[in-house]
């Protein structure tokens, strides 16, 4: 099983980046798909999550209107789309992969998760 992230970078304030999460080793239909996040110093939190057949989303509130969380089966990957960023979304960002919807923010739940891209915003 592996997931793998990749996209991340050094951006300026207000610049964009698209985050790639591209999964092997299981059945990705059959899991919901979430982005977290990790600053220095800080726990991880939950970004944005989709389910399993791309229906249900859920993004906070810091990042809603402009981030976007989307998923493509055939490609085996999930994709997270940052606009607008801040200075504050400077962090490591990693993708999990778990079983049921009530469990997105429960950590200890998920079944797998990427080793992170590191995204920095600053001038």
């Amino acid at each position: 099983v592996q997931l793998v992230e990749s996209g991340g970078g050094l951006v300026q304030p207000g610049g964009s980046l698209r985050l790639s999460c591209e999964v092997s080793g299981f059945t990705l239909s059959s899991y919901h798909m979430t982005w977290f996040r990790q600053a220095p110093g800080k726990e991880r939190e939950l970004v944005a999550a989709i389910g399993n057949l791309g229906v249900s989303m859920r993004h906070v509130d810091s990042v809603r209107g402009r981030f976007t969380i989307s998923r493509d089966t055939a490609k085996k990957t999930v994709y997270l789309q940052m606009n607008s960023l801040k200075p504050e979304d400077t962090a490591v960002y990693y993708c999990g992969a778990v079983k049921k919807w009530s469990d997105i923010v429960t950590m200890k739940n998920y079944d797998y998760w990427g080793l992170g891209t590191q995204v920095t915003v600053s001038s």
